[in-house]
Protein backbone atom coordinates (compact mmCIF):
# COMPACT_ATOMS: atom_id res chain seq x y z
CA UNK A 1 0.00 0.00 0.00
CA UNK A 2 2.98 2.69 -0.38
CA UNK A 3 1.63 5.52 -2.09
CA UNK A 4 3.43 6.96 -5.03
CA UNK A 5 3.86 10.59 -4.79
CA UNK A 6 1.76 12.84 -7.23
CA UNK A 7 4.28 14.85 -9.32
CA UNK A 8 2.64 15.45 -12.20
CA UNK A 9 -0.93 13.96 -13.89
CA UNK A 10 -2.14 14.10 -17.58
CA UNK A 11 -5.92 14.28 -17.26
CA UNK A 12 -6.23 12.34 -20.35
CA UNK A 13 -5.01 9.64 -17.92
CA UNK A 14 -8.04 9.96 -15.25
CA UNK A 15 -10.41 10.39 -18.16
CA UNK A 16 -9.76 7.05 -19.42
CA UNK A 17 -11.70 5.85 -16.86
CA UNK A 18 -14.65 8.70 -16.64
CA UNK A 19 -18.22 8.75 -17.53
CA UNK A 20 -19.78 6.86 -14.03
CA UNK A 21 -22.98 8.91 -15.01
CA UNK A 22 -22.27 10.75 -18.20
CA UNK A 23 -20.49 8.79 -21.26
CA UNK A 24 -21.01 11.54 -22.91
CA UNK A 25 -17.93 13.50 -21.69
CA UNK A 26 -15.74 15.50 -23.59
CA UNK A 27 -11.91 13.91 -22.93
CA UNK A 28 -9.93 16.97 -22.33
CA UNK A 29 -6.39 15.58 -23.36
CA UNK A 30 -3.47 16.43 -21.67
CA UNK A 31 -4.46 19.52 -20.17
CA UNK A 32 -2.34 20.91 -16.72
CA UNK A 33 -4.31 20.04 -13.56
CA UNK A 34 -4.12 23.47 -12.72
CA UNK A 35 -6.07 24.29 -15.39
CA UNK A 36 -8.72 21.61 -15.55
CA UNK A 37 -12.15 22.13 -13.51
CA UNK A 38 -13.60 25.53 -14.68
CA UNK A 39 -17.14 24.01 -14.97
CA UNK A 40 -19.22 21.45 -13.44
CA UNK A 41 -18.41 19.07 -16.55
CA UNK A 42 -15.29 19.24 -16.09
CA UNK A 43 -15.39 18.44 -12.47
CA UNK A 44 -17.88 15.34 -12.92
CA UNK A 45 -15.13 14.34 -15.44
CA UNK A 46 -12.30 14.36 -12.78
CA UNK A 47 -14.49 12.93 -10.14
CA UNK A 48 -16.35 9.90 -11.98
CA UNK A 49 -13.23 7.41 -11.38
CA UNK A 50 -14.20 7.37 -7.62
CA UNK A 51 -17.74 6.12 -8.17
CA UNK A 52 -16.29 3.07 -10.83
CA UNK A 53 -14.55 1.76 -8.08
CA UNK A 54 -18.00 0.29 -6.75
CA UNK A 55 -17.48 -1.99 -9.43
CA UNK A 56 -15.95 -4.13 -6.97
CA UNK A 57 -18.78 -4.32 -4.63
CA UNK A 58 -21.16 -6.30 -7.10
CA UNK A 59 -21.50 -8.04 -8.51
CA UNK A 60 -17.56 -8.39 -7.48
CA UNK A 61 -15.41 -9.39 -4.95
CA UNK A 62 -17.21 -8.19 -1.45
CA UNK A 63 -20.67 -9.33 -3.34
CA UNK A 64 -18.89 -12.74 -3.14
CA UNK A 65 -17.31 -12.15 0.13
CA UNK A 66 -20.82 -11.52 2.13
CA UNK A 67 -23.03 -13.79 0.13
CA UNK A 68 -21.43 -16.75 -0.12
CA UNK A 69 -19.82 -16.50 3.27
CA UNK A 70 -23.59 -15.41 4.96
CA UNK A 71 -26.50 -18.11 4.58
CA UNK A 72 -27.66 -16.44 1.44
CA UNK A 73 -25.54 -17.94 -1.24
CA UNK A 74 -23.12 -20.50 -2.33
CA UNK A 75 -20.96 -20.74 -5.41
CA UNK A 76 -20.45 -24.54 -5.42
CA UNK A 77 -18.36 -26.73 -7.23
CA UNK A 78 -20.01 -27.92 -10.53
CA UNK A 79 -19.27 -31.25 -11.88
CA UNK A 80 -16.74 -30.98 -14.17
CA UNK A 81 -15.01 -28.69 -11.50
CA UNK A 82 -16.35 -25.54 -12.51
CA UNK A 83 -16.09 -22.80 -9.97
CA UNK A 84 -13.30 -24.92 -8.04
CA UNK A 85 -11.38 -21.67 -8.24
CA UNK A 86 -8.65 -23.31 -5.59
CA UNK A 87 -11.19 -24.19 -3.43
CA UNK A 88 -11.94 -20.26 -2.16
CA UNK A 89 -15.61 -20.99 -2.53
CA UNK A 90 -15.34 -24.06 -0.68
CA UNK A 91 -13.67 -21.89 1.94
CA UNK A 92 -16.70 -18.93 2.36
CA UNK A 93 -19.57 -21.38 2.74
CA UNK A 94 -16.87 -23.67 5.08
CA UNK A 95 -15.52 -20.70 6.96
CA UNK A 96 -12.60 -22.02 6.54
CA UNK A 97 -11.01 -19.14 5.04
CA UNK A 98 -7.21 -18.44 5.46
CA UNK A 99 -4.91 -14.93 4.70
CA UNK A 100 -4.22 -16.54 1.20
CA UNK A 101 -8.12 -17.27 -0.05
CA UNK A 102 -8.31 -15.29 -3.10
CA UNK A 103 -11.27 -13.77 -3.02
CA UNK A 104 -10.37 -11.97 0.97
CA UNK A 105 -7.09 -11.04 -0.78
CA UNK A 106 -8.89 -9.08 -3.82
CA UNK A 107 -11.51 -7.75 -2.23
CA UNK A 108 -8.78 -6.15 0.15
CA UNK A 109 -6.84 -4.74 -2.61
CA UNK A 110 -9.97 -3.14 -4.41
CA UNK A 111 -10.65 -1.43 -1.34
CA UNK A 112 -7.59 0.10 -0.55
CA UNK A 113 -7.37 0.63 -4.52
CA UNK A 114 -9.95 2.68 -4.53
CA UNK A 115 -9.38 4.65 -1.48
CA UNK A 116 -5.86 5.76 -3.29
CA UNK A 117 -8.19 6.59 -6.04
CA UNK A 118 -10.10 8.90 -3.56
CA UNK A 119 -6.81 10.49 -2.42
CA UNK A 120 -5.02 11.35 -5.89
CA UNK A 121 -8.50 12.80 -6.66
CA UNK A 122 -8.93 14.54 -3.67
CA UNK A 123 -5.32 15.92 -4.03
CA UNK A 124 -5.70 17.21 -7.55
CA UNK A 125 -9.01 19.16 -6.50
CA UNK A 126 -7.85 20.43 -3.29
CA UNK A 127 -4.36 22.07 -4.61
CA UNK A 128 -6.65 23.59 -8.27
CA UNK A 129 -7.35 26.91 -7.74
CA UNK A 130 -9.82 26.94 -10.20
CA UNK A 131 -12.86 24.42 -9.18
CA UNK A 132 -16.01 25.57 -8.45
CA UNK A 133 -17.57 24.80 -5.29
CA UNK A 134 -14.79 22.98 -4.19
CA UNK A 135 -16.13 22.08 -0.59
CA UNK A 136 -18.96 20.31 -1.50
CA UNK A 137 -16.88 18.58 -4.38
CA UNK A 138 -14.10 17.52 -1.53
CA UNK A 139 -17.00 16.43 0.40
CA UNK A 140 -17.89 13.98 -2.19
CA UNK A 141 -15.08 12.60 -2.34
CA UNK A 142 -14.29 12.33 1.56
CA UNK A 143 -17.60 10.75 1.03
CA UNK A 144 -16.54 8.13 -0.94
CA UNK A 145 -13.71 7.46 1.03
CA UNK A 146 -15.60 6.92 3.98
CA UNK A 147 -18.02 4.25 1.90
CA UNK A 148 -14.62 2.41 1.35
CA UNK A 149 -13.44 2.47 4.77
CA UNK A 150 -16.67 1.06 5.74
CA UNK A 151 -16.14 -1.83 4.28
CA UNK A 152 -12.67 -2.33 5.50
CA UNK A 153 -14.23 -1.52 8.84
CA UNK A 154 -17.33 -4.52 8.31
CA UNK A 155 -15.39 -7.36 6.53
CA UNK A 156 -11.54 -6.85 7.95
CA UNK A 157 -12.14 -4.17 11.12
CA UNK A 158 -8.07 -3.33 11.82
CA UNK A 159 -6.80 -1.75 8.67
CA UNK A 160 -5.08 1.35 8.42
CA UNK A 161 -6.01 4.82 7.78
CA UNK A 162 -4.34 6.99 5.05
CA UNK A 163 -5.94 10.12 3.93
CA UNK A 164 -2.79 11.82 2.57
CA UNK A 165 -1.87 10.59 -1.28
CA UNK A 166 1.40 12.34 -1.23
CA UNK A 167 2.98 10.47 2.17
CA UNK A 168 5.21 7.82 0.94
CA UNK A 169 5.20 6.09 4.38
CA UNK A 170 4.12 2.62 5.08
CA UNK A 171 1.39 2.80 7.02
CA UNK A 172 0.23 1.72 10.35
CA UNK A 173 -2.78 -0.60 11.12
CA UNK A 174 -6.01 1.07 13.17
CA UNK A 175 -7.59 -0.43 15.26
CA UNK A 176 -11.35 -1.40 14.47
CA UNK A 177 -12.95 1.34 17.18
CA UNK A 178 -10.47 4.21 15.57
CA UNK A 179 -11.71 3.37 11.94
CA UNK A 180 -15.46 3.34 13.54
CA UNK A 181 -14.62 6.99 14.67
CA UNK A 182 -12.85 7.93 11.64
CA UNK A 183 -16.41 7.14 9.05
CA UNK A 184 -18.65 8.92 11.72
CA UNK A 185 -16.13 11.85 11.77
CA UNK A 186 -16.02 11.96 8.09
CA UNK A 187 -19.52 11.42 7.70
CA UNK A 188 -20.36 14.08 10.21
CA UNK A 189 -18.53 16.80 8.80
CA UNK A 190 -19.67 16.14 5.09
CA UNK A 191 -23.21 15.89 5.86
CA UNK A 192 -24.28 19.25 5.67
CA UNK A 193 -21.97 20.52 2.73
CA UNK A 194 -23.34 17.74 0.29
CA UNK A 195 -26.18 18.25 -1.76
CA UNK A 196 -29.63 17.38 -1.07
CA UNK A 197 -31.58 16.85 -3.88
CA UNK A 198 -33.33 13.61 -5.49
CA UNK A 199 -33.16 14.18 -9.24
CA UNK A 200 -31.37 12.63 -12.16
CA UNK A 201 -28.38 15.23 -11.63
CA UNK A 202 -27.76 13.77 -8.20
CA UNK A 203 -28.33 9.87 -9.16
CA UNK A 204 -25.38 8.03 -8.53
CA UNK A 205 -23.00 10.60 -6.33
CA UNK A 206 -22.51 11.28 -2.92
CA UNK A 207 -25.64 13.22 -1.24
CA UNK A 208 -27.13 13.90 2.09
CA UNK A 209 -29.31 10.75 1.44
CA UNK A 210 -26.16 8.93 1.00
CA UNK A 211 -24.44 9.94 4.22
CA UNK A 212 -27.02 9.62 6.47
CA UNK A 213 -28.10 6.37 5.11
CA UNK A 214 -24.48 5.23 5.93
CA UNK A 215 -24.79 6.79 8.99
CA UNK A 216 -27.78 4.85 10.08
CA UNK A 217 -25.56 2.00 9.10
CA UNK A 218 -22.49 2.80 11.26
CA UNK A 219 -24.87 3.24 14.19
CA UNK A 220 -27.11 0.36 13.57
CA UNK A 221 -24.06 -1.80 13.98
CA UNK A 222 -21.82 0.34 16.38
CA UNK A 223 -22.04 -2.45 19.60
CA UNK A 224 -20.21 -5.01 16.68
CA UNK A 225 -17.96 -2.50 15.39
CA UNK A 226 -17.20 -0.39 18.15
CA UNK A 227 -18.56 -1.92 21.63
CA UNK A 228 -17.07 0.29 24.03
CA UNK A 229 -19.15 2.88 22.65
CA UNK A 230 -22.66 1.39 23.70
CA UNK A 231 -25.26 1.20 21.28
CA UNK A 232 -26.43 3.85 19.01
CA UNK A 233 -29.71 3.22 18.46
CA UNK A 234 -31.66 6.87 18.87
CA UNK A 235 -28.68 7.73 16.48
CA UNK A 236 -29.88 5.53 13.86
CA UNK A 237 -33.34 6.61 14.21
CA UNK A 238 -32.43 9.92 13.78
CA UNK A 239 -29.92 8.96 10.59
CA UNK A 240 -33.23 7.43 9.03
CA UNK A 241 -35.35 9.60 9.80
CA UNK A 242 -33.82 12.43 7.81
CA UNK A 243 -33.24 9.87 4.76
CA UNK A 244 -37.02 9.60 4.87
CA UNK A 245 -37.46 13.44 4.79
CA UNK A 246 -36.10 13.75 1.41
CA UNK A 247 -37.67 13.11 -1.81
CA UNK A 248 -37.09 9.35 -1.79
CA UNK A 249 -40.32 6.80 -1.94
CA UNK A 250 -40.86 2.93 -1.67
CA UNK A 251 -41.74 2.47 -5.08
CA UNK A 252 -45.68 0.87 -5.52
CA UNK A 253 -43.68 -1.69 -7.69
CA UNK A 254 -40.74 -3.63 -6.06
CA UNK A 255 -39.44 -4.72 -9.60
CA UNK A 256 -38.82 -0.69 -10.35
CA UNK A 257 -35.67 -1.06 -8.76
CA UNK A 258 -34.19 -4.00 -10.66
CA UNK A 259 -35.14 -3.04 -14.42
CA UNK A 260 -32.95 -2.57 -16.80
CA UNK A 261 -33.88 1.09 -16.65
CA UNK A 262 -33.95 1.24 -13.14
CA UNK A 263 -32.03 4.51 -12.83
CA UNK A 264 -35.78 6.51 -12.49
CA UNK A 265 -36.10 4.26 -9.09
CA UNK A 266 -37.05 7.25 -6.34
CA UNK A 267 -36.56 4.24 -3.76
CA UNK A 268 -32.53 3.82 -5.29
CA UNK A 269 -30.55 6.48 -2.67
CA UNK A 270 -27.29 5.37 -3.96
CA UNK A 271 -26.22 2.97 -7.04
CA UNK A 272 -23.23 1.44 -8.32
CA UNK A 273 -24.09 2.69 -12.22
CA UNK A 274 -23.90 0.57 -15.07
CA UNK A 275 -23.59 0.55 -18.62
CA UNK A 276 -22.64 -1.40 -21.13
CA UNK A 277 -20.33 0.78 -22.67
CA UNK A 278 -18.39 1.46 -19.48
CA UNK A 279 -18.31 -1.97 -18.07
CA UNK A 280 -21.93 -3.58 -17.28
CA UNK A 281 -23.55 -5.97 -14.74
CA UNK A 282 -22.50 -9.28 -15.13
CA UNK A 283 -24.82 -11.06 -12.53
CA UNK A 284 -26.18 -12.53 -15.44
CA UNK A 285 -22.77 -14.66 -16.83
CA UNK A 286 -21.84 -15.19 -13.10
CA UNK A 287 -25.45 -17.20 -11.92
CA UNK A 288 -27.02 -18.70 -15.22
CA UNK A 289 -26.24 -22.10 -16.47
CA UNK A 290 -24.37 -22.23 -19.77
CA UNK A 291 -27.88 -23.40 -21.56
CA UNK A 292 -29.71 -20.90 -19.82
CA UNK A 293 -29.81 -18.07 -22.56
CA UNK A 294 -31.76 -20.00 -24.85
CA UNK A 295 -34.63 -20.18 -22.66
CA UNK A 296 -34.34 -16.69 -21.89
CA UNK A 297 -33.85 -15.12 -25.16
CA UNK A 298 -30.25 -13.98 -24.21
CA UNK A 299 -26.98 -13.98 -26.70
CA UNK A 300 -24.66 -14.29 -24.20
CA UNK A 301 -21.95 -17.01 -22.76
CA UNK A 302 -22.85 -17.79 -19.04
CA UNK A 303 -20.64 -19.50 -16.03
CA UNK A 304 -23.01 -21.30 -14.10
CA UNK A 305 -21.36 -20.03 -10.67
CA UNK A 306 -23.43 -18.53 -7.68
CA UNK A 307 -27.02 -20.28 -6.43
CA UNK A 308 -28.87 -19.53 -3.71
CA UNK A 309 -28.53 -21.73 -0.55
CA UNK A 310 -31.32 -24.07 -0.42
CA UNK A 311 -32.76 -23.18 3.50
CA UNK A 312 -32.81 -19.67 2.54
CA UNK A 313 -35.19 -19.72 -0.84
CA UNK A 314 -37.41 -22.09 1.63
CA UNK A 315 -37.82 -19.35 4.33
CA UNK A 316 -40.30 -17.45 1.83
CA UNK A 317 -43.56 -17.33 2.19
CA UNK A 318 -45.31 -19.24 -1.32
CA UNK A 319 -47.40 -16.18 -1.74
CA UNK A 320 -44.41 -13.55 -1.46
CA UNK A 321 -44.36 -12.29 -5.00
CA UNK A 322 -40.14 -11.63 -4.12
CA UNK A 323 -39.47 -15.38 -4.17
CA UNK A 324 -40.15 -15.75 -7.92
CA UNK A 325 -38.90 -12.18 -8.36
CA UNK A 326 -35.52 -12.82 -6.84
CA UNK A 327 -34.85 -16.70 -7.54
CA UNK A 328 -34.94 -18.75 -10.79
CA UNK A 329 -36.15 -22.36 -10.72
CA UNK A 330 -38.25 -25.19 -12.75
CA UNK A 331 -37.58 -26.02 -15.93
CA UNK A 332 -36.07 -24.21 -18.72
CA UNK A 333 -37.55 -25.02 -22.22
CA UNK A 334 -36.41 -24.75 -25.52
CA UNK A 335 -38.20 -21.97 -27.10
CA UNK A 336 -37.91 -23.24 -30.06
CA UNK A 337 -39.48 -27.38 -29.80
CA UNK A 338 -41.00 -26.25 -26.01
CA UNK A 339 -39.03 -29.46 -24.56
CA UNK A 340 -36.83 -29.05 -21.21
CA UNK A 341 -33.81 -28.45 -22.47
CA UNK A 342 -30.53 -31.42 -21.68
CA UNK A 343 -27.41 -30.18 -20.27
CA UNK A 344 -23.80 -31.47 -21.50
CA UNK A 345 -24.31 -34.61 -18.98
CA UNK A 346 -27.28 -35.37 -20.30
CA UNK A 347 -29.70 -34.42 -17.35
CA UNK A 348 -32.61 -32.00 -18.02
CA UNK A 349 -32.07 -28.34 -16.97
CA UNK A 350 -34.16 -28.20 -13.98
CA UNK A 351 -33.20 -25.69 -11.34
CA UNK A 352 -34.05 -26.87 -8.18
CA UNK A 353 -34.05 -25.19 -4.78
CA UNK A 354 -32.00 -28.14 -3.66
CA UNK A 355 -27.98 -28.36 -3.82
CA UNK A 356 -26.71 -31.66 -2.88
CA UNK A 357 -22.77 -32.67 -2.95
CA UNK A 358 -22.43 -36.42 -4.26
CA UNK A 359 -19.39 -36.15 -6.72
CA UNK A 360 -15.57 -36.40 -5.52
CA UNK A 361 -16.44 -35.98 -2.23
CA UNK A 362 -13.66 -34.93 0.22
CA UNK A 363 -12.71 -35.03 3.88
CA UNK A 364 -14.43 -32.25 4.58
CA UNK A 365 -17.18 -33.24 3.42
CA UNK A 366 -17.08 -31.12 0.03
CA UNK A 367 -17.87 -32.47 -3.18
CA UNK A 368 -19.22 -31.58 -6.62
CA UNK A 369 -22.96 -31.00 -7.59
CA UNK A 370 -24.99 -31.47 -10.68
CA UNK A 371 -24.48 -28.69 -13.51
CA UNK A 372 -28.34 -27.71 -13.11
CA UNK A 373 -28.50 -27.57 -8.86
CA UNK A 374 -29.35 -24.29 -7.34
CA UNK A 375 -31.68 -21.69 -7.79
CA UNK A 376 -30.19 -18.88 -9.66
CA UNK A 377 -30.43 -15.18 -9.20
CA UNK A 378 -33.30 -13.28 -11.13
CA UNK A 379 -33.72 -10.47 -9.21
CA UNK A 380 -32.24 -7.83 -11.64
CA UNK A 381 -34.63 -7.92 -15.00
CA UNK A 382 -32.78 -9.97 -18.00
CA UNK A 383 -33.57 -8.36 -21.26
CA UNK A 384 -34.53 -10.17 -24.32
CA UNK A 385 -31.86 -10.01 -26.31
CA UNK A 386 -29.15 -9.31 -23.95
CA UNK A 387 -25.79 -9.44 -25.98
CA UNK A 388 -22.86 -8.31 -23.29
CA UNK A 389 -23.23 -7.07 -19.50
CA UNK A 390 -26.62 -5.82 -18.33
CA UNK A 391 -27.15 -1.87 -17.75
CA UNK A 392 -29.37 -2.85 -15.05
CA UNK A 393 -27.89 -0.47 -11.90
CA UNK A 394 -27.02 -1.97 -8.64
CA UNK A 395 -28.46 -0.33 -5.37
CA UNK A 396 -26.35 -0.38 -2.52
CA UNK A 397 -28.94 1.97 -0.49
CA UNK A 398 -32.39 1.49 -1.36
CA UNK A 399 -35.06 3.16 1.01
CA UNK A 400 -36.79 0.04 1.92
CA UNK A 401 -33.77 -1.20 3.61
CA UNK A 402 -33.92 2.44 5.53
CA UNK A 403 -37.20 1.51 6.83
CA UNK A 404 -36.26 -1.79 8.42
CA UNK A 405 -32.93 -0.17 9.66
CA UNK A 406 -35.47 2.19 11.84
CA UNK A 407 -37.66 -0.67 12.51
CA UNK A 408 -35.13 -2.87 14.28
CA UNK A 409 -33.67 0.02 15.66
CA UNK A 410 -37.20 1.12 17.66
CA UNK A 411 -37.62 -2.43 18.57
CA UNK A 412 -34.62 -2.91 19.89
CA UNK A 413 -34.62 0.31 22.05
CA UNK A 414 -37.82 -0.34 23.42
CA UNK A 415 -39.67 2.31 21.11
CA UNK A 416 -42.51 2.44 19.22
CA UNK A 417 -43.56 -1.25 18.24
CA UNK A 418 -46.36 -0.08 16.38
CA UNK A 419 -44.01 2.72 14.18
CA UNK A 420 -42.05 -0.15 13.84
CA UNK A 421 -44.88 -2.29 12.24
CA UNK A 422 -45.98 -0.12 10.13
CA UNK A 423 -42.92 0.61 8.59
CA UNK A 424 -42.54 -3.36 8.18
CA UNK A 425 -45.93 -3.68 6.77
CA UNK A 426 -45.32 -0.66 4.16
CA UNK A 427 -42.67 -3.10 2.73
CA UNK A 428 -44.89 -6.33 3.08
CA UNK A 429 -48.12 -4.49 1.34
CA UNK A 430 -46.57 -4.89 -1.80
CA UNK A 431 -44.67 -8.09 -1.48
CA UNK A 432 -48.30 -9.36 -0.73
CA UNK A 433 -52.03 -9.25 -1.96
CA UNK A 434 -53.46 -11.22 0.80
CA UNK A 435 -54.07 -8.43 4.03
CA UNK A 436 -53.54 -11.01 6.09
CA UNK A 437 -49.98 -11.15 5.88
CA UNK A 438 -49.58 -8.49 7.41
CA UNK A 439 -48.01 -8.25 10.87
CA UNK A 440 -49.99 -6.87 13.69
CA UNK A 441 -46.51 -6.37 15.73
CA UNK A 442 -43.11 -7.69 14.70
CA UNK A 443 -40.27 -8.59 17.00
CA UNK A 444 -36.38 -8.37 16.41
CA UNK A 445 -37.05 -11.78 14.29
CA UNK A 446 -39.47 -10.55 12.01
CA UNK A 447 -37.46 -7.91 11.33
CA UNK A 448 -34.44 -10.35 10.95
CA UNK A 449 -36.18 -12.10 8.00
CA UNK A 450 -37.93 -9.31 6.68
CA UNK A 451 -34.28 -8.02 5.63
CA UNK A 452 -33.51 -11.27 4.11
CA UNK A 453 -36.83 -11.70 1.73
CA UNK A 454 -36.68 -7.70 0.84
CA UNK A 455 -32.67 -7.43 0.67
CA UNK A 456 -31.59 -11.22 -0.41
CA UNK A 457 -28.70 -10.74 -2.85
CA UNK A 458 -27.98 -7.78 -2.03
CA UNK A 459 -24.63 -7.87 -0.14
CA UNK A 460 -26.16 -7.21 3.26
CA UNK A 461 -26.87 -11.11 4.67
CA UNK A 462 -23.56 -11.15 6.54
CA UNK A 463 -23.58 -8.09 8.25
CA UNK A 464 -27.18 -9.19 8.95
CA UNK A 465 -26.03 -12.33 9.97
CA UNK A 466 -23.51 -11.36 12.27
CA UNK A 467 -25.71 -7.92 14.33
CA UNK A 468 -27.96 -11.01 14.99
CA UNK A 469 -26.04 -13.56 15.82
CA UNK A 470 -26.65 -15.95 13.55
CA UNK A 471 -23.23 -15.55 11.48
CA UNK A 472 -21.22 -18.99 13.80
CA UNK A 473 -23.87 -21.17 13.97
CA UNK A 474 -23.68 -24.16 12.38
CA UNK A 475 -25.85 -24.86 8.76
CA UNK A 476 -26.59 -28.29 8.96
CA UNK A 477 -25.84 -30.40 6.12
CA UNK A 478 -22.79 -27.49 5.34
CA UNK A 479 -20.78 -26.27 8.18
CA UNK A 480 -20.47 -26.62 11.56
CA UNK A 481 -19.84 -24.19 14.40
CA UNK A 482 -17.79 -21.24 13.45
CA UNK A 483 -15.09 -20.09 15.48
CA UNK A 484 -15.21 -16.03 16.53
CA UNK A 485 -12.36 -15.29 14.29
CA UNK A 486 -14.17 -15.65 11.26
CA UNK A 487 -16.16 -12.55 12.30
CA UNK A 488 -13.41 -10.35 10.49
CA UNK A 489 -11.86 -11.62 7.36
CA UNK A 490 -7.71 -11.81 7.84
CA UNK A 491 -5.61 -9.41 6.49
CA UNK A 492 -4.30 -10.78 3.30
CA UNK A 493 -0.46 -12.36 3.56
CA UNK A 494 0.29 -10.54 -0.06
CA UNK A 495 -0.29 -6.85 2.29
CA UNK A 496 1.27 -8.28 5.38
CA UNK A 497 4.24 -9.22 3.27
CA UNK A 498 4.16 -6.22 1.45
CA UNK A 499 4.08 -4.15 4.85
CA UNK A 500 5.84 -4.74 8.12
CA UNK A 501 4.03 -2.21 9.88
CA UNK A 502 0.67 -4.03 9.36
CA UNK A 503 -0.84 -6.37 11.91
CA UNK A 504 -2.86 -9.43 11.36
CA UNK A 505 -5.96 -10.12 12.96
CA UNK A 506 -6.42 -12.25 16.08
CA UNK A 507 -6.50 -15.94 15.42
CA UNK A 508 -5.00 -15.91 12.00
Amino acid sequence: MKKARLYGIAIAALLMQAGCTDLSEEVYDKLPVGEFGNSEREINALVAPIYRTLKGVYPSNFFLLSECSSDMAITPTRKGGDWWDGGQFKELRLHTWTPNTAVVRDSYNSAFSAITSCNKIYSMVEENPNVPEKEQVLAEIRGMRAYWYYMLLDYFGNVPIVTDFENTELPSTNSRKEVYEFVVSELNAIKDIVRSDVTPASYGKVTQGFVYTLLAKMYLNAEVWNPEGGAKWQECIDACNKVMELDYILEPDWKTNFIVQNENSKEIIFPVVFSTADGGNHIAQRTLHYLDPIALGLKIGTWNGISAMPEYVEAFDPDDKRLAGSFLTGPMLDPATGEVLITAHNRPLIHTVDITLKYNMDADGWGQVEQEDGARCFKWEFESGLNGDAENDFGIFRLADVYLMKAEALVRSGGSNAEATTLVNKIRERAFDDPSKLKTSVTLDDIYQERRFELAWEATSRQDNIRFGKFLDAIPGWKGATPEKCLLFPIPITAINANDNLEQNPGY
